[in-house]
């Protein structure tokens, strides 16, 4: 009996104990669509989480034998309740949906090289994904400099009142300080900048991807304010084929195709585009507000797939423009005595690339890419007849190599232009620049929260020598909602005559750079917090807060003498832009918000008074409202944007100005649809405050551009998928 007892006991004992076992149980969780693992996802056992997924989408949790309730959760994604029987014997797979919204937000970008989710990146990118680039194509299809300037914290700058040429600058920096890439390609710098943002139509484009301050470690020299990286369209297996027709009321047509296809071994790609434009004098004071333009753009491509594991590609681009401006009465042909005055620019830009990429064993990458481009430029005005020319070249091969959570990635690149003089009637002399870089960035992806990327760039410049880029970032997930991160990044910038500036000077006046010019440098550093919530059915928040602060030492300024000679020289102590950025969007019941304000103090420390630099508002606002109206086949938006007020360079201030923008559009049937759109609603130019030029009809001299120049413009566009 004593017995007995003692194995009931020691039975019951037993029975508790494995009724508290633990079971190690293995998750994974995947996108639903794309089958990529999911990071930072929140895994609840009774209502409380026990778990968060790792990089590569793997979470280890201790659990009870039996049925198990989980609760899986994700910013961006719908929630998942299902239940598990434990103990499991392989590791579990669990897919996650994405809210319609976020698809493309989680694109993976090709800026930081690594295949990180975006969100999760320590390096922040923004992207103007496939849906901005199809709206952009019906409002502005002419190219991306528009829709760029909707983003906080970079400003659209146009540098001339005769040509329109315009660059973007961001936080505060001069344009010359912003890199400009062409599927990771430079193709868009010194000579070869001049109109490049205005001729990249945005149909051709899959996305932009953007980066503020400081990015010189992949890309190299001239990313110290930012970089603004133009990604093109890719064919797939679908047939794609577009026509789109655009009119405006300033006398501007665009036409527009795009075509592509991939095959199980070959695949291409085609963009073809044609724009039109009459001059029009729209403040009657006799010179032209917007250019006479001639403009045809051809984007071939050709894909070659040997095997599922290798992607060959080589495309070739196009571009060539007539762009006449200045005296009405002269581009009509009737020139005399006083009305003498005019620009004529003729631009042919052709480039080939070549690119290849293999995959290989245990998800490591290798990427070869090269491009050659020549740009040739004719300038004749009332005081000279020029030809130039400017050769771009870059090749670069790169490895990446995955290991466990963490990404390894380097490479080499080398890079160069040159420029020539064609005809030799400027003082202006030959010059080129030449350079060999070597660059290496890891990331480390620790304790399923904390990502942290170091990367260091040496870069051989064959004039100007030497020069050591580090870079470090962090990115830490405080929770499921907060997130924050911080950058620190060195950069440089070797002088160029030719490169951008926010007024553009004449060809004929600007001087060889002086003996012993030296390159500039910089150091950039960026601070952010995000939160981000998602409720009900597709409702979201987001809101972003973001600081920086760029230090750019031996700063080279240029000098206008009396007759009108530009020469350039170096500053002995700095160009400093801080500030502040602060971005908002929100999406509830179908109505999608996007606001942002950004606080600018661009100053140079080298005066000793008037500091500020000139054309750079402190204070700006933008909004942008859309809504969605699927069930009758329609979409409308408005935009409005507030820009505070700027320094001229003559030290006066300017008003600060409101802009506001609405487009309709309507989807009929064969795959057809219209878009009605109005920029520029108010009418507000800045020939209303100032006329645009001093000094006589036959030799003007146009003012410095803060404020629209071409007042109020509707248009409608015409859009067919065949």
């Amino acid at each position: 009996m004593r017995i007995s007892k003692i194995f009931l006991a020691g039975l019951l004992v037993s029975l508790q104990q494995l009724a508290g076992a633990q079971t190690n149980t293995h998750l994974k969780l995947l996108h639903a669509v794309s089958h990529e693992p999911l990071a930072s996802v929140s895994i609840a056992v009774n209502g409380k989480t026990v778990a968060r997924t790792a990089n590569n989408g793997v979470a280890s949790l201790s659990l009870p034998a039996g049925l198990v309730l989980l609760h899986c959760s994700s910013v961006g994604f719908k929630d998942l309740d299902t239940s598990i029987q434990v103990p499991a014997k392989d590791t579990l797979l669990l897919t996650l949906t994405e809210t319609a919204k976020q698809l493309e937000e989680v694109t993976i970008v090709a800026s930081t090289r690594n295949n990180q989710r975006m969100e999760n990146s320590p390096l922040k990118v923004e992207v103007l994904g496939r849906e901005e680039m199809e709206e952009e194509s019906a409002v502005k299809p002419g190219g991306i400099a528009s829709i760029l300037g909707d983003v906080s914290g970079v400003q659209i700058q146009q540098s001339s009142a005769v040509s329109g040429n315009a660059n973007v600058r961001i936080q505060g920096l001069d344009g010359r300080y912003t890199q400009v890439l062409k599927d990771g390609m430079p193709l868009y710098d010194g000579f070869s900048g001049g109109f490049g943002i205005l001729s990249i139509p945005p149909l051709d484009l899959k996305q932009v991807e953007l980066i503020k301050g400081s990015a010189s470690t992949l890309f190299g020299a001239g990313a110290i304010g930012g970089l603004v990286n133009i990604i093109s369209r890719r064919p797939t297996d679908k047939q794609e084929a577009v026509v789109s027709l655009n009119q405006t009321t300033l006398k501007e047509t665009n036409f527009n195709t795009y075509l592509s296809k991939k095959y199980k071994k070959i695949g291409y790609s085609f963009f073809g585009g044609y724009n039109f434009q009459k001059a029009v004098d729209v403040n009657h004071d006799g010179f032209s507000d917007v250019t006479d333009l001639h403009g045809l753009v051809l984007h071939p491509r050709f894909f070659y797939y040997p095997d599922s594991k290798t992607t060959v590609i080589a495309g070739y681009t196009g571009t060539f423009e007539k762009r006449d401006g200045g005296d009405m009465q002269v581009l009509s042909g009737k020139a005399d005595a006083i009305h003498q005055f005019f620009e004529k620019n003729n631009i042919y830009r052709n480039s080939f690339e070549l690119s290849a990429q293999r995959h290989l064993s245990g998800k490591k990458t290798l990427d070869l890419k090269s491009s050659l481009s020549t740009f040739n430029r004719h300038i004749n005005n009332n005081e000279v007849d020029f030809t130039g020319r400017q050769i771009n070249y870059y090749t670069e091969l790169s490895l990446l190599l995955p290991y466990k959570e963490n990404s390894f990635v380097a490479g080499l690149n080398v890079t160069g232009d040159q420029f020539k003089k064609i005809t030799d009637n400027i003082p202006l002399g030959n010059f080129s620049n030449n350079t060999l870089g070597l660059f290496a960035q890891n990331t480390w992806n620790m304790q399923e929260k904390t990502s942290v990327e170091a990367g260091l760039r040496y870069d051989h410049q064959f004039t100007y020598g030497d020069f050591l880029l580090p870079r470090l970032a962090i990115f830490h997930r405080l929770s499921e909602h907060w997130a924050t991160r911080a950058g620190i990044g060195f950069g440089y910038k070797t002088p160029n005559a030719l490169a951008p500036q926010n007024t553009d000077y004449a060809i004929q006046t600007i001087q060889s750079l002086p003996a012993g010019i030296k390159a500039e440098k910089s150091i950039g550093y960026n601070a952010e917090i995000n939160y981000k919530t998602t409720w009900g059915d597709d409702n979201e928040l987001f809101i972003n807060q973001a600081f920086f602060l760029t230090q750019l030492n031996q700063p080279i300024i240029a000098h206008v003498a009396g007759n009108n000679e530009v020469t350039f020289s170096n500053k002995e102590k700095p160009v400093i832009t801080r500030g502040s950025d602060t971005y908002i969007r929100a999406v509830l019941r179908g109505w999608e918000l996007y606001a942002g304000y950004t606080l600018t103090i661009a100053e140079r420390t080298y005066l000793s008074a008037d500091q500020f630099i000139p054309l750079t508002p402190k204070n700006r606002f933008a909004f942008t409202l859309v809504k969605d109206l699927s069930f009758i086949g329609m979409r409308f938006g408005i935009e409005g944007s507030h820009t505070g007020y700027q320094y001229r360079e003559d030290y006066s201030k300017t008003p600060a100005y409101f802009f506001l923008a609405a487009m309709v559009e309507k989807k009929l049937g064969y795959h057809v649809s219209i878009v009605l759109n109005g920029e520029n609603l108010l009418d507000y130019r800045q020939s209303k405050v100032e006329a645009l030029y001093t000094g006589s009809i036959a030799q003007p001299i146009f003012k410095s551009l803060w404020a629209p120049i071409d007042g109020r413009v509707l248009n409608l566009s015409v859009k067919w998928r065949l």
